[in-house]
């Protein structure tokens, strides 16, 4: 059996993070006193802030740098942060939409097939590794797209990538690889 030029994958994205700085120093209790949907951690020395649509969740630190969390696309996750960037000018910061940067990208598939770990990992020993001990996925690291496919038995796959792009590439690129040690079905 060959692999398909023609087979479908939906690639399903769970989760886009990114980073942008406010370029001006934000002071915490401010905001978790007059922002809305804010929780403020001052062991941690961050505030916690949500947003309802895109849904995303922000870590703010005071010196100006915000984590976003959440998002399904890039598209998303710059519009949440810019969101959340005019929530706070709202509330009197200076505050200056800048350096904003997708740094981590996490995505789903189904692949319509199960697949025998062991051989999957025996076929591509130097970048798999199956630890059946430790965790039910074998991992395959694609050094040049920077990107972490981790395969189930089942024929989920889950990809962790710097953006969009190179997770798909590198369902594209694995996809062959697991097609050749797909389960026969009994």
């Amino acid at each position: 059996m060959e692999p398909s030029n023609d087979v479908a994958l939906d690639i399903i994205i769970t989760n886009v993070v990114s980073v942008f700085r406010t370029r001006c120093h934000l002071n915490l209790r401010t905001i978790g006193l007059e922002g809305t949907n804010v929780i403020y951690k001052p062991e941690v020395g961050k505030v916690l802030m949500k947003l309802r649509k895109p849904r995303i969740t922000a870590s703010i630190w005071s010196s100006g740098k915000i984590i976003c969390t959440g998002a399904t696309s890039e598209e998303e996750a710059k519009l949440g942060a810019r969101r959340l960037a005019r929530c706070l000018q709202k509330i009197g910061f200076k505050v200056r939409f800048s350096d904003f940067k997708v740094v981590n990208v996490l995505a789903v598939c189904s692949l319509p097939f199960q697949i025998r770990l062991i051989e999957f990992t025996k076929n591509n020993r130097p970048i798999a590794s199956y630890e059946p001990e430790i965790h039910p996925a074998a991992s395959y690291r694609i050094k040049n797209l920077r990107s972490t496919v981790q395969v189930f038995s089942t024929g989920n796959i889950t990809v962790t990538g710097p953006n969009v792009q190179s997770v798909a590439s590198a369902v594209e690129q694995i996809y062959p690889l697991l097609f050749e040690c797909q389960k026969t079905l009994s």
